[in-house]
């Protein structure tokens, strides 16, 4: 009969062997998942350089782009009351010439505003009451457009915890949006609902719609259908409410318009 011994050792052989094996394989993948996190690290550090070199340059062009503005009003001045035919010829040049500074203007003004992460002023608002404001302040810009504006609000507050100078700003984008899209006029309408855990605001227009193609696209930066639009309101629009937990996406239909539909995740009930 073998001593328990023996088989003692046995197992010591056969498990001493497959424990280290375990242990190698352990120690390979921490190590290979050591290096991924670096390597990540080193993406977000390199992406951070990236973003400041940008926005530093981007303000850099800004101020010389601000004294190209200013004397060209100056000259525009100078000539507005000329009779000269060569001066009246010079004055629309430099009408536009102003346009496209503008133009140049605008388009850093929205790539600061994508490029930045503001901090977070986070209160407790009524829904309702951004949006009443956000109206009242676009109606005249919308029937200049010869667009009808219109908000259905529930009766009971729909509170949600966010930046109100953000989702304002978000929430503007999409409207400015839609009516640009509506170039022959058209409806636009803000549907406000909550159903908890969450509320739901609805901007539709009766504009022309978009393709497949274009709906994917609509939250790419830099993509646009719209000559000389920027492309980066509506991808701002989704970054804004994402940071606030939130979420948007879009139905749209060529022929039948567009609907975005943003939900934000309500107060907790005190």
């Amino acid at each position: 009969m073998q001593s328990p011994w023996v088989f003692f050792f046995l197992g010591v052989l056969v498990a001493v062997p497959a424990t280290a094996g375990v242990t190698l394989w352990l120690a390979r993948r921490a190590l290979a998942r050591a290096r991924q996190l670096a390597a990540r690290a080193r993406t977000r550090e390199h992406l951070s350089d990236l973003a400041s070199l940008t926005g530093g340059l981007a303000h850099e062009i800004k101020n010389p782009l601000s004294t190209i503005k200013l004397n060209l009003k100056l000259l525009a001045e100078d000539l507005s009351g000329s009779q000269d035919e060569r001066d009246r010829r010079r004055l629309m040049r430099l009408l536009s010439l102003q346009n496209e500074v503008q133009r140049l203007h605008d388009i850093l003004d929205d790539f600061l505003k994508y490029l930045g992460t503001p901090e977070l002023h986070l209160r407790d608002v009524d829904l309702r009451v951004i949006v009443e404001e956000l109206i009242d302040f676009f109606r005249p810009q919308a029937e200049n457009a010869r667009v009808l504006l219109r908000g259905f609000l529930p009766d009971a507050p729909v509170v949600c915890r966010v930046d109100p100078a953000l989702i304002k700003q978000a929430i503007l984008n999409l409207m400015t949006n839609a009516t640009q899209a509506m170039t022959d006029g058209g409806e636009l309408l803000l549907r406000l609902s909550a159903d908890r855990p969450q509320a739901t605001l609805e901007v539709i227009d009766t504009g022309p719609g978009m393709d497949e193609q274009a709906r994917r696209r609509v939250f790419d930066a830099y993509y646009t259908t719209r000559p000389g639009g920027s492309g980066l309101g509506l991808p701002t629009t989704r970054r804004i409410i994402r940071r606030h937990d939130g979420d948007i996406r879009v139905d749209t239909e060529p022929g039948k318009g567009t609907r975005f539909v943003v939900t934000l995740p309500l107060a907790r009930e005190k």
